[in-house]
């Protein structure tokens, strides 16, 4: 990759990675609006919100970052398979965004129900209990990636010990 396609790509890397977690910060504070709040116009609007954030906010970004991340791994000599770092955070997002798919569903079934008449505190509870603890789990998960990207941890897979060492004690080319 030539250093300003890398460039580039690293931006929109990051740029789609924290826009992730900001987008799910957001659905995290109206997550806890709807399930906690007395007032049944904000419930009302918070639900549907959400689910116009997560359909068109999050999902894309998330998106985004699973593969502008296997862009800049793949192209770059961090390698995909070379650190487990790097595998981490592929694995990491994945996760997060087959739970977020997963999640689609219930998150637009209370959308509905609570577009359609107030919810009582007990309506769909479940559901509601379920969409939070998921928003709070997905953005610790988020933040796991980030640290990974400053910290580097060391450690090499074994495809990646033996691709460090085929390449120093190949002979030198003229």
């Amino acid at each position: 990759m030539t250093p300003s396609a890398r460039k580039f790509a690293l931006t929109a890397h990051v740029t789609s990675s924290v826009g992730a977690l900001g987008a799910v910060a957001g659905f995290l504070v109206l997550a806890i609006v709807g399930l906690t709040s007395k007032d049944s116009q904000m419930v009302r609007v918070a639900y549907p919100a959400m689910e116009l954030i997560a359909r068109y906010v999050i999902v894309p970004l998330v998106l985004a970052s699973l593969i502008t991340g296997l862009i800049q791994s793949l192209g770059t000599t961090w390698g995909l398979f070379r650190h487990y770092w790097v595998l981490a955070k592929l694995l990491l997002n994945a996760l997060v965004t087959i739970v977020l798919l997963l999640q689609m569903d219930g998150i637009s079934c209370v959308a509905a129900a609570a577009a359609e008449t107030a919810l009582s505190d007990t309506d769909l509870l479940g559901l509601r209990r379920s969409i939070l603890t998921h928003a709070v789990g997905g953005l610790l998960v988020l933040l796991v990636p980030v640290a990974l990207s400053i910290y580097k941890p060391r450690g090499m897979t074994r495809y990646g010990w033996r691709k460090h060492h085929e390449g120093s004690t190949a002979a030198p080319q003229p």
